[in-house]
């Protein structure tokens, strides 16, 4: 039964896709509206988290970021709806929802390590990971290959939400075939396999450490000590890969730019906690210049 209603919920995404962008954002408006102002969805978290990480800011501008926070919090579930129904390239370089940039820095990186691992955040809609490749001007070819590539995911609580976000999340990969979506339980064992593979591991890395994570306090970070799961920089310094931040902004609504940004080109040259340390100062840049740009829904400040 859960089967075929995984099936449906998709199908219904993908006939919703097909409505214009700015629909789905007038609707999500109103949701995000209802969200803090009927419902105040997580809003003493937001608040909390907002506050601690913008001490200077006044009253009134912790006001104004929140409620632009919950807006792009409407934007993330539009964007992922019109996201599903990106089956292939074409359209998805029709919706113009994203693009990447790869430089001769990102493809240098891959060829000095051992495989490379792209630590990754919260930061703009990492719902929209899957099209990678897909953002990549038309005609271009990049120095890593589609194939090498294994995106890392820990699976939500909710099985029947988690096969629905896995199915979508791959929409424009599906029709290739791509079996690269691995859970985080088995990720150390599938890079020992594949350790002669050089492979490029995407690893999402800015929330708190899991139970049976390995992890490392941060100082500060975004005015907090902070506990950082190392999974992703203790593989890269097991195996001698390289360390990449995916930086995702906001470009204007509807379009968000990825980029890169070298960590480091062998990461058994540099301590887990060290590569952390570089990639949570990469971020905090990121969050000061686009506060609204982060999901600041979650607790990720426990102690």
């Amino acid at each position: 039964m859960k089967k075929y209603s995984v099936k449906l919920v998709v199908a219904l995404m993908r006939l919703l896709s097909k409505l214009p962008l700015r629909f789905h954002y007038a609707v999500s408006d109103i949701f995000s509206w209802i969200a803090l102002h009927i419902f105040g969805y997580r809003e003493d978290v937001v608040t909390v988290n907002i506050a601690r990480s913008f001490p200077d800011k006044k009253y009134s501008e912790l006001k104004e970021l929140k409620k632009q926070f919950y807006r792009h919090l409407g934007e993330i579930f539009a964007e992922t709806v019109k996201f599903s129904g990106c089956t292939d390239y074409q359209k998805l370089r029709k919706a113009d929802l994203c693009e990447t940039v790869f430089t001769p820095e990102l493809a240098q990186a891959y060829d000095k390590g051992n495989g490379m691992i792209i630590l990754t955040s919260h930061c703009g809609n990492w719902e929209l990971l899957g099209g990678w490749f897909g953002y990549l001007p038309e005609g271009f070819t990049p120095a890593i290959r589609e194939d090498k590539v294994r995106v890392v995911y820990k699976k939500l609580s909710n099985s029947f939400w988690n096969e629905v976000f896995a199915i979508n999340r791959c929409a424009p990969l599906l029709s290739k075939g791509f079996d690269g979506y691995i859970d985080s339980t088995r990720i150390l064992r599938h890079a020992l396999q594949h350790k002669n593979d050089k492979l490029v591991y995407v690893f999402p890395t800015d929330q708190f450490p899991y139970k049976e994570a390995t992890r490392h306090e941060i100082p500060d970070f975004m005015h907090q000590k902070t506990y950082a799961m190392t999974g992703g920089a203790s593989l890269a310094h097991k195996l001698g890969m390289s360390v990449v931040y995916l930086r995702f902004e906001s470009v204007r609504r509807g379009h968000y730019r990825m980029s890169y940004e070298t960590i480091c080109d062998n990461a058994s040259e540099m301590d887990p906690g060290e590569i952390m340390e570089k990639y949570y100062a990469l971020l905090q840049k990121d969050i000061e210049a686009q506060p609204w740009n982060y999901l600041w829904s979650h607790k990720r400040w426990k102690q």
